[in-house]
């Protein structure tokens, strides 16, 4: 209930008035059955926008600290992806991966859109990076098309680190369902999953015509960090006075 009160009383009419975006390729979006959506991820913007306009409910698999957060903006934070029934996943390590694809396909059991952003974390430089096989795994245990969407703008509206958005046109385009039946029964194969991963992906950049970067964000994020460490080791603040 809680869903439907954000989408079409309280949240969705904000954003449709705040962002105005144009939407393109909702018809590629099946009416009904089990389906995932699949697109980049660039802003923390993109958890709303996309439920917003959608016709359907679509369930996300969200990142577990969003349900873990301190304080009191903690609690809300967990408070409002819950009610909207957001499932928590827990990206730190094999079994945690195994465990968000027992999920997802559990949404798809029940004949639901499951949102997935298959770089498993946000562009933190607006590029596309390389996606993980989750998405392929899924596609392929349970079967099911894959629309792949791309958020245009959602970077420029929210980037990292920004809590109000900018007010900056937004464009959320879906393209057509990817199909991947000649693969039955392959989702144990590596070089399968890879492939069709890399599908995916390929569709999300042709739609979001972003730059392409082929590494996971989450490694480049990590080099960037301690490449930033080092740096401030080596040139140390000197304190004033």
């Amino acid at each position: 209930m809680f869903y439907y009160l954000l989408k079409y009383v309280l949240l969705g009419p904000l954003l449709r008035l705040v962002f105005r975006p144009r939407i393109e390729g909702l018809e590629n979006v099946p009416a009904s059955g089990a389906a995932i959506v699949a697109g980049n991820h660039l802003s923390f913007s993109d958890h709303f926008l996309m439920p917003a306009i959608l016709k359907r409910r679509i369930t996300f698999l969200a990142k577990a600290e969003y349900f873990t957060g301190p304080g009191l903006k903690g609690r809300l934070t967990a408070f409002f992806f819950r009610s909207v029934g957001q499932i928590p996943v827990d990206r730190s390590g094999k079994e945690a991966g195994k465990a968000a694809i027992r999920e997802g396909l559990g949404v798809l059991r029940k004949n639901e859109l499951l949102g997935i952003y298959p770089e498993g974390t946000r562009s933190h430089d607006g590029r596309l990076y390389k996606g993980k096989v989750g998405v392929a795994v899924m596609a392929l245990k349970a079967g099911v098309p894959v629309i792949p969407c791309a958020m245009i703008g959602t970077f420029e509206a929210q980037p990292p680190g920004k809590v109000i958005p900018n007010i900056h046109p937004v464009v959320i385009r879906f393209g057509k369902p990817l199909d991947f039946s000649r693969y039955a029964g392959m989702e144990n194969e590596k070089a399968v999953l890879r492939a069709v991963t890399d599908e995916i992906m390929y569709a999300i950049l042709t739609l979001s015509e972003q730059e392409y970067v082929d590494q996971y964000a989450a490694v480049v994020k990590a080099e960037e960090a301690a490449a930033g460490d080092q740096k401030s080791r080596r040139f140390p603040r000197m304190p004033l006075g």
